[in-house]
């Protein structure tokens, strides 16, 4: 059975949101989480949760960047295309600062 998954990955550093019903958390080594809901992205100031089924009971996909199934590695730049039709960009050299989330681009599609 192919499981569905609520993201894919393109290139090197983005990962494209699919699923509106569930938010992304996105895990970059120890550097902020990165919450992507269907109204846009931002800082996630939860709990990251434990397990897959406690995160999927939760709507929410956790992923962990430096994972061999993703990119393998931590990124310092990742592109991030949102439901909301943006395409963002998260600069983690630039953490606490107003760059660190910016639009990268307006209506991607």
């Amino acid at each position: 059975m192919l499981v569905e998954k609520n993201f894919i990955t393109s290139g090197r550093n983005t990962i494209i949101h699919k699923m509106k019903k569930f938010d992304l958390l996105i895990v970059n080594g120890e550097k902020p989480v990165v919450i992507v809901s269907h109204r846009g992205i931002g800082i996630y100031k939860g709990e990251i949760p434990a397990k897959r089924s406690i995160a999927k009971k939760a709507y929410q996909d956790v992923v962990y960047i430096e994972s061999s199934e993703i990119f393998g590695e931590e990124k310092t730049l990742l592109f991030v295309q949102s439901l909301d039709g943006r395409e963002y960009k998260v600069d983690y050299s630039k953490i606490d600062t107003k760059n660190f989330i910016r639009v990268h681009q307006d209506n991607y599609i």
